[in-house]
């Protein structure tokens, strides 16, 4: 288990996300033809195979995580490039040039990065977005944190929680992006950010747990 969040867990996490995402890229794309653009998926996936080749020789956390967070700005369209690439830059601001982070850092990280997100795109819990799995991802790492739990037992409630959320997204009415234009019609379906979310946090659990 890791004891401190390192350079070369931050690259295991991307990489297991890298895994996830590709290999539930349709799946996501078919959530979000469901209620968006139809591109969740696809973009996601391109996304983190541009990244892929950034996650070698990274002399710091907030190097490796700054370049994650430009190739998905630069290389990956729709919402999902945006609000991911905003998450990531916001991130490796909050991380230390160094190669390795305590779990406090990791927690101000993650809080500064999906403040970004709120931030873009103006949702808010119940909104029907990505932020249903994100925020209660960070009230479970937070409270296991501050219960003196190590960064492997709070990663591993946060992506409980993150799961959680995800599911409760399915009858919520979208209140943010394209779905809110479905009105009532975006209710019985799965918020394709929330599920992407789970993934992202799935990753870090299972990266500091290796």
């Amino acid at each position: 288990m890791a004891a401190a969040f390192t350079t070369e867990t931050a690259v295991a996490w991307l990489r297991g996300f890298d895994e996830k995402v590709a290999a539930q890229a349709e799946y996501l794309t078919q959530l979000d033809s469901a209620i968006g653009d139809a591109d969740h998926g696809t973009n996601l996936k391109r996304g983190m195979a541009a990244v892929a080749p950034k996650l070698e020789g990274a002399e710091s956390l907030s190097a490796l995580l700054k370049a994650v967070g430009m190739t998905f700005i630069s290389k990956v369209g729709g919402a999902s490039g945006s609000l991911y690439g905003s998450f990531f830059l916001e991130v490796s601001k909050a991380l230390p040039d160094a190669a390795e982070a305590e779990a406090s850092d990791v927690e101000a990280a993650l809080r500064a990065g999906v403040a970004s997100i709120v931030a873009r795109g103006k949702a808010e819990p119940g909104d029907k977005t990505m932020l249903d799995a994100l925020r209660p991802a960070l009230d479970a790492l937070g409270a296991s944190l501050a219960g003196g739990g190590s960064l492997v037992e709070a990663a591993g409630a946060a992506a409980k929680a993150a799961a959680e959320g995800r599911d409760a997204t399915e009858p919520l009415v979208a209140r943010k992006g394209r779905a809110s234009y479905l009105g009532e019609r975006s209710a019985g379906h799965l918020d394709p950010g929330a599920a992407s979310s789970a993934l992202l946090l799935e990753a870090l659990a299972e990266a500091l747990a290796a």
